[in-house]
């Protein structure tokens, strides 16, 4: 979704509010929390935890940057390698990245600012980099169609057992959660069909064992058991207060989850899962690094150190952002 900006004004009188929120120490090591360092990205959209070199997070900017993919190093938040893709059209907004059992990226341009009026949306795929260096590789670009119309989206899951990829529609009061077929295919219309329904969400991750679906959105975030394709009960899952909160990811070895989002100097704060375990029916843990808040939307679970003016200037900011967005569509 593309970063709409409050006046100085008005971001001042309401972070003026505010109340701070003691910091944490971390250990220094990789999949910690951190600090999106590169001018860049300024719209950090997706992310995606890296099986190839541990604590490495690949993320791209929402739309008008072009066919990029950075990896950013979790130790230091500086970007390691800048990927250019070429073989695809011109990206229109990206929105989503997930990591799938073949070794490949997949990148989804699924987003629609203009409300469902695309008639296809496209998949981008190119295999995870053996080299952190700067380099252009050929990417398969798919096209994408739902069974029942197009819409807007924000989160693509690939499932990381089946490969089967997944898109979480994006809609006022709710949306739904769509399966790709088993194999997608370059050349043709991959067509996605309604399998569940999901709330309005702007990302989402497996867990590792494929067990677990994370769905997350501005104040919160739910996660739902798995099997067979289809989605079973969901439960509450703890979530960090950010300023605008737009993607989630498992760590690779499925103890955490990583909250990003977008902005200038953006953070991706973690959250550890209960007994280091993949499955958050357990419950989770307090964030190991500063940054974190609350949901604010009473589906999800606080973290630690919330306040309720924190809250309250987090749902003033999401207000600015959604009028700002009627504003421009005016």
């Amino acid at each position: 979704m593309r970063s709409y900006r409050l006046t100085a004004f008005g971001a001042a009188a309401l972070l003026s509010l505010a109340v701070a929120v003691p910091a944490v120490a971390d250990d220094g090591g990789a999949d910690r929390s951190f600090t999106i360092k590169d001018p860049r990205i300024t719209e950090s959209s997706g992310l995606a935890a890296s099986r190839a070199h541990p604590g490495i997070y690949w993320t791209h900017n929402d739309s008008d940057d072009g066919p990029y993919v950075y990896a950013v190093d979790s130790r230091t938040g500086k970007t390691v390698a800048t990927i250019t893709m070429k073989g695809v059209g011109e990206p229109r907004d990206v929105e989503a990245i997930s990591l799938g059992p073949d070794g490949n990226l997949y990148v989804g341009d699924i987003g629609d600012n203009l409300n469902g009026s695309w008639d296809h949306v496209w998949i981008y795929r190119f295999p995870e980099p053996k080299v952190l260096r700067d380099a252009t590789v050929r990417a398969t670009q798919f096209d994408v169609k739902y069974a029942d119309g197009p819409r807007n989206a924000e989160a693509l899951m690939v499932h990381p057992k089946t490969g089967r990829v997944y898109i979480a529609s994006k809609k006022e009061g709710g949306g739904g959660l769509y399966e790709g077929p088993a194999k997608l295919t370059a050349g043709s219309d991959n067509v996605f069909r309604r399998v569940g329904e999901v709330p309005w969400v702007t990302d989402g991750a497996f867990s590792p064992d494929g067990k677990e679906l994370v769905l997350r959105s501005y104040f919160s975030a739910r996660g739902y058991v798995f099997a067979n394709g289809r989605l079973g009960k969901d439960y509450p899952v703890e979530s960090p207060l950010l300023g605008q909160a737009e993607s989630v990811t498992y760590t690779t070895d499925g103890s955490a989850l990583m909250y990003g989002s977008e902005g200038e100097q953006s953070d991706v704060v973690r959250v550890d899962l209960k007994n280091g375990g993949e499955s958050g029916r357990t419950g989770v843990k307090s964030p190991s690094s500063a940054g974190a808040g609350g949901d604010g939307s009473g589906d999800g679970v606080p973290v630690k150190g919330t306040t309720l003016t924190g809250v309250a200037v987090l749902a003033g900011i999401g207000l600015l952002l959604f009028l700002g967005r009627r504003r421009r569509k005016g």
